[in-house]
């Protein structure tokens, strides 16, 4: 196996050393799992449309909250 070197938040390192704990793993054990499902992903094309964007959702502000549910927001909708 070949060893990499990264940086990460403390954060992310407090999070990552709970996983780990949780799943009674080594750090880079977690961190392999992670990439590899992360990979998957990215190389498949797996995953729904908000897997792909769900970090968008949400993000405008000022929009109404109804808008997917409200008729008159879906007048001329498919039209």
């Amino acid at each position: 196996m070949t060893t990499i070197t990264l940086k990460i938040p403390d954060r992310l390192l407090e999070r990552l050393d709970r996983a780990a704990a949780i799943a009674k793993l080594s750090r880079s054990a977690v961190v392999r799992a992670a990439i590899e499902d992360g990979l998957v992903d990215v190389e498949s094309g797996d995953g729904s449309c908000f897997d792909l964007a769900g970090d968008l959702a949400g993000s405008i502000k000022g929009l109404p909250s109804d808008l997917a549910t409200d008729p008159k927001y879906m007048e001329d909708f498919g039209q």
